[in-house]
């Protein structure tokens, strides 16, 4: 047998499981995104510094 071709389970599932929790996390934030829109182009000002 090759030794070329093994394959590491755990380490395939663990990649697979971390894309599917990273799409869930997407679509998560893209739902937060539409119901709660984050202001966008608000600067705050620094309050002066008394001297």
């Amino acid at each position: 047998m090759s030794d070329d071709k093994l394959i590491d389970f755990g380490a395939e599932r663990s990649k697979r499981i971390h894309d599917l929790h990273d799409k869930k996390l997407g679509e998560l934030r893209q739902a937060f995104e539409q119901a709660l829109p984050l202001p966008k182009d608000k600067k705050k000002s620094k309050p002066k510094k008394k001297r």
